[in-house]
């Protein structure tokens, strides 16, 4: 039997706060996915609000952005864990 894994949707607002912190850093998306460990075009994807984070990248993502408080508890809170699964324990961590 196979199993099918739906991948969890962004939540509205996400790639934009991204974005957002991205140039607010005075960076590209080079520089941020390099700064973040991730490709670009994983970067782009999470901008673009196709992809969310894994619970690594997120905390990755908010160290290389430099992201206020308010944006990591939004961040974590949509991040699944590294098996694509949500996590909802991260969002209350």
């Amino acid at each position: 039997m196979t199993v099918i894994r739906k991948r969890r949707t962004p939540p509205e607002g996400l790639g934009p706060m991204l974005r957002a912190a991205r140039e607010r850093a005075g960076m590209g998306q080079r520089e941020a996915a390099r700064r973040a460990g991730v490709s670009q075009g994983h970067l782009w994807l999470l901008e673009a609000g196709q992809r969310v984070p894994s619970a690594a990248v997120a905390e990755d993502l908010a160290e290389a952005l430099a992201l206020t408080a308010e944006e990591c508890e939004q961040l974590r809170a949509a991040a699944v864990d590294d098996a694509g699964r949500s996590n909802p324990a991260r969002a209350t961590a």
